[in-house]
């Protein structure tokens, strides 16, 4: 991509092209966080004011935002504010953070202790207000302020006067627990006036502790009384270990529990990513350090640019078993006796049904078997009628389960050929990288030094990248139902698709090739290096900019985006799929297939 003179975008058709503009310098980092998606257009100003810490002190920007930020700040100044590709990849850095599992107890103990300040209790007493307004500062200002009584009743606190969070005895007792006798300084109570020996404390929590997170939630154990029990409490009264649980759960409830955190959902990962905002509620991709990418939104792996109402529909979808019953429509026949589904899993068409109906009957015609004996054969007979496009109710049924089915696994099968290729190609990323195993060897044959391979570690990333998002294209494919934006999301497509094949190809083949000739042809491989650099150099930055212009034609609604009139008459020209049945009809086929 490139400005032009009236400071408009740019952008290439070809490697040839962008080598001969130089466009060389203006890149974009593979890892984008993205911004809303198709549907998600006009919603961008409301994100926008979401993006803000509902406290004022600007604690919350330590440093801690991800890594894909400070490498794109060279250059953004030759970059369209409104539309230029690494402003809004900046923009879109800047909205999460990373955190490990000691920064989030940080920034928890942190919030805590602010908020503490604010409603003059004592730092454990917060976080239990704290966590029952779903760890929302905003929450607490609130309604605190606004009907304190009431919240000190929900939480656990006394109605009125100083609370406390641990009360020791000062005069001897009975613990009415265990009925045993002891003295001053040898029983707590949770702020109340309901004291109990360290022994039936300890085992109280570790019954609790035992069940799981609702430890969080627990109250003094006479029955009558509903102080908050809080970490103070727990950590003068249990044991190491239930302690050390119990502190777990809290960091937890921290994140599970906030609408501005999610833990990576990377197996083995124990990061979380913090939403810069009160709630994302758009499609937002982020990376997590361990290199997992997930939606801050909904959860699921990065699916930018598709919405995530249609990645959840695609998902469960994939799940679910609609599609095995179409399958069974589309490569099944029914007994006409019975009415059962059959599989033919033999060579022969003579069929019999399974007991106790064992009717016999033709696969392909599926009339009687007893009727093709002697001269009554006509399974080889041209029908007139099918031929002229008359179905009976079962044929036409099954067509339509079976172009159901077809178009389902023509969107599944590149969904998931997509994903492996991707996949190959982070490992590809891996090998080439600066500990990488191949990197070394590569650079020998090359004849250059290790550092000079960056730009065949870029290309991979980019592959890698560019491989997701038109993974998550098919599922956005197999829902577009309006035949005008078809064609506009086909074009897209087939140029994102195209640029990318000719990028992958150039980082794959060409390098094997060249690696392979290195042996005693030093000289002449070095002359071929110097060519095949800045041609993946001009295919890594067309394939970008081929990408980030279908990603914003999605954000967009695919609105304002031109298609070859060849696609539109092909898509024209296409045969139409056989018409629908009446819904009644289907729904007694459908209960037939039950039967």
């Amino acid at each position: 991509m490139a400005l032009t003179s009236d400071n408009e975008e740019e952008y290439y058709s070809s490697p040839e092209e962008a080598e001969e503009a130089g466009d060389d310098d203006d890149r974009m980092s593979f890892r984008t966080a993205s911004n809303e998606s198709d549907n998600d257009a006009g919603a961008g100003d409301d994100a926008d004011d979401d993006c803000l810490y509902g406290d004022s002190d600007g604690d919350g920007d330590d440093g801690m935002y991800d890594e894909y930020e400070g490498d794109e700040e060279e250059g953004l100044e030759e970059v369209d504010e409104e539309g230029g590709v690494l402003d809004e990849m900046r923009f879109t850095a800047t909205q999460y953070a990373v955190l490990t599992m000691d920064e989030v107890r940080a920034r928890q103990e942190e919030h805590t202790a602010r908020v503490a300040d604010l409603i003059a209790l004592p730092p454990a007493l917060a976080a239990a207000v704290l966590r029952h307004f779903k760890w929302s500062a905003q929450g607490v200002w609130e309604r605190w302020f606004s009907d304190e009584h009431k919240v000190r009743d929900a939480v656990g606190l006394p109605a009125d006067g100083d609370a406390v969070s641990v009360a020791v005895n000062d005069a001897p007792l009975t613990c009415y627990i265990c009925f045993d006798a002891h003295g001053p300084g040898e029983m707590r109570s949770a702020g109340c006036a309901h004291f109990y020996c360290r022994g039936c404390w300890s085992g109280y929590v570790r019954a609790a502790v035992g069940d799981g997170a609702r430890c969080l939630s627990i109250r003094c154990p006479d029955m009558g009384c509903s102080a908050a029990v809080v970490r103070d409490l727990v950590d003068d009264v249990a044991d190491a270990d239930d302690a050390k649980r119990y502190g777990e759960f809290l960091v937890r409830s921290y994140v599970e529990e906030s609408k501005r955190l999610r833990w990576c959902p990377a197996p083995g990962c124990d990061r979380a990513v913090e939403f810069d905002g009160e709630k994302c509620t758009v499609q937002l991709d982020a990376w997590c350090a361990c290199g997992h990418g997930f939606c801050l939104a909904c959860g699921e792996e990065a699916h930018r640019p598709v919405a995530c109402d249609t990645v959840r529909e695609w998902l469960d979808k994939n799940r679910s078993d609609s599609e095995t019953a179409q399958w069974v429509l589309a490569n099944t026949k029914h007994c006409p006796e019975c009415r059962r589904p059959i599989e033919k899993n033999q060579g022969c068409m003579h069929m019999t049904c399974s007991p106790p109906c064992k009717h016999q009957f033709c696969w392909l015609c599926l009339g009687p078997w007893g009727k093709h004996d002697g001269g009554n054969y006509n399974c080889n007979t041209y029908n007139a009628a099918r031929a002229e496009g008359k179905y009976t109710k079962e044929e036409l049924r099954r067509a339509q389960a079976k172009a159901s089915v077809d178009r389902y696994l023509h969107y599944y099968e590149r969904w998931g050929a997509h994903e492996r290729s991707r996949q190959k190609a982070l490992e590809d990323t891996a090998a080439l990288g600066k500990d990488g195993a191949q990197r070394e060897a590569v650079a020998a044959a090359f004849g250059v030094v290790e550092t000079e391979l960056d730009f065949l570690e870029e290309a991979y990333r980019q592959v890698a990248e560019c491989r997701r998002m038109l993974r998550w294209t098919y599922a956005f494919g197999y829902y577009v139902d309006d035949p005008a934006k078809r064609d506009l999301f086909e074009d897209l497509q087939s140029q994102a698709d195209k640029s990318l094949e000719r990028l992958h190809e150039c980082a794959e083949k060409d390098r094997t090739s060249l690696v392979a000739e290195a042996a005693g042809e030093h000289g002449a491989v070095a002359d071929k290096y110097l060519e095949f650099r800045p041609r993946l150099s001009s295919l890594t930055a067309v394939a970008r900019n081929h990408f980030e212009n279908m990603a914003r034609a999605f954000r967009d609604g695919l609105a304002e985006v031109e298609v070859d009139p060849a696609v539109a008459a092909r898509r024209a020209a296409a045969t139409p799929p056989p018409p629908p049945l009446d819904d009644d009809d289907d729904e007694d086929f459908f209960e037939e297939l039950r039967m």
